[in-house]
């Protein structure tokens, strides 16, 4: 078949690749319905983070299971499924307690941008719809496995409850962050954006303000907005120094930090954080914990997080889907086989 591969920085290729083959009896193979482009494959994508050789790409998916291992009895050929970017048994203890990407059997699983997919540990990475989705809502329910996902792990983290004042950014997490803290019941959403059409998703998603400073003079803002305490909850969707400090800062003593953007140069100063007395909590999202509730509310209606999707490319043309991305022509892109 042939896949994406990322060969250097701005280099991406699509393809010949080996077929994927079922090489444990805990794995499934599935056919790719959809599949996307994710923000954190901006970092490779850039030379950000360096690679050592050509390196298939791409972590979310959902699609029609083809093939199962002997061992796999939760899925079965035919079914609808959508899985996390990180495969886990989902019963050890640290599954049990919620924190699925932490599995400690955990896999990654990578090369998602191709026609086919090997998922280890299937029965406790995939989760199968009752019947198969009519295609209009192949977008929302791909996004749940990574972005909104993640963007609803960040509110869980951040503790956004009824009545909360929350701050988000407008990527493709926060703006599904935005949506997350609406469903939980905040009452006032800021998002932090310059860009019209991204300001534009965050109101529809729930925002209510919109602040288009940055880092000093952002958190300036946000203390203006807020009486001059900080927002109840933050969502640091980014992970760049910048972005980290100024959730700190924008948060009340006594508010909360949920980070979900992967950090890269972020340091902490220990005395500063004492002093502002805020909660931090975050990390690789558990999307597999949030993904049978996820599947419900898209599936009846709820949440419509495919509305992220503003760029949809056949998968061949995946290098051009990361050009738009990289550009910020566009906030995500989905790629169909």
């Amino acid at each position: 078949m042939r896949g994406t591969v990322l060969h250097g920085p701005r280099d991406i290729r699509f393809e010949e690749r080996d077929d994927p083959k079922i090489l444990q009896p805990t794995d499934a193979i599935i056919a790719m319905t959809a599949t996307c482009i994710c923000g954190s494959d901006l970092w490779p994508y850039r030379g950000v983070q360096p690679i050592a050789e050509p390196m298939p790409i791409g972590h979310e998916y959902c699609g029609i299971v083809e093939e199962t291992g002997s061992a796999v009895t939760s899925v079965k050929p035919g079914q609808f499924v959508i899985g996390s970017f990180f495969a886990s048994d989902n019963t050890c203890p640290i599954c049990r307690a919620g924190y699925q990407s932490s599995c400690v059997h955990r896999e990654g699983v990578g090369g998602a941008q191709s026609p086919r997919l090997r998922l280890p540990l299937a029965d406790g990475t995939l989760v199968p719809t009752r019947d198969a989705p009519p295609a209009e809502l192949i977008p929302s329910l791909l996004a749940l496995s990574d972005v909104m996902g993640t963007g609803w792990f960040a509110a869980d983290a951040a503790n956004v409850k009824p009545g909360h004042t929350v701050v988000v950014g407008d990527g493709a997490v926060g703006l599904l962050g935005v949506l997350s803290a609406k469903v939980r019941g905040a009452e006032r959403i800021i998002a932090m954006s310059r860009h019209e059409s991204r300001q534009q998703l965050a109101r529809e998603f729930g925002a209510t303000d919109i602040v288009t400073e940055r880092g000093d003079d952002g958190v300036a803002r946000i203390k203006e907005l807020t009486g001059g305490l900080g927002a109840d909850s933050v969502l640091e969707c980014v992970g760049t120094q910048e972005s980290m400090m100024q959730a700190i800062k924008s948060t009340r003593p006594g508010g909360y930090v949920g980070y979900v953007g992967v950090p890269h140069g972020v340091e902490l100063n220990g005395q500063e954080l004492f002093f502002d007395h805020v909660h931090l909590h975050g990390g690789p999202a558990p999307v597999r914990r949030y993904l049978p509730d996820l599947i419900d509310l898209v599936l009846n209606g709820k949440i419509n997080p495919g509305k992220v999707f503003d760029l949809t490319l056949p998968l061949e043309r995946v290098a051009e889907g990361y050009r738009a991305m990289d550009e910020r022509r566009a906030i995500k892109t989905l790629l169909q086989p």
